[in-house]
């Protein structure tokens, strides 16, 4: 499984060649995974025949769209080492490490530093 890690929110993706991939002119694009759902509970339209009740939303930057995709259908790339994530009122960022993993930063200056 390590030359196959599960792919989760934030990692860096590419479009694996499926018929379905190649009408719509996705195959092969690198894109950032953006959610993860249950398709029998929400609905959204999948692309690519699910294997479990488990989908991945992944955007593609330059397209307004996002697509859900089986997980089949994705390659992992990257974890998306260097990505942030905050929170508009909340004085902190996670920034998304090579390893997955998510480390809370704090924005707020230490009460010593003036500058």
């Amino acid at each position: 499984m390590a030359d196959n890690p599960t792919i989760h929110f934030g990692d860096t993706v590419r479009v694996r060649p499926s018929p379905e991939t190649e009408t719509r002119g996705i195959a092969g694009l690198v894109g950032q995974v953006f959610g993860e759902t249950t398709p029998s509970v929400t609905g959204v339209a999948v692309i690519g025949q699910l294997s479990r009740d488990y989908a991945l939303n992944v955007h593609f930057e330059g397209r307004s769209e996002t697509f859900w995709f089986a997980a089949e259908l994705l390659e992992f790339i990257d974890h998306g080492a260097g990505a942030e994530i905050r929170l508009e009122g909340v004085p902190k960022k996670w920034v998304r490490q090579a390893s997955g993993k998510w480390i809370e930063q704090s924005d707020k200056k230490p009460w010593w530093k003036f500058w």
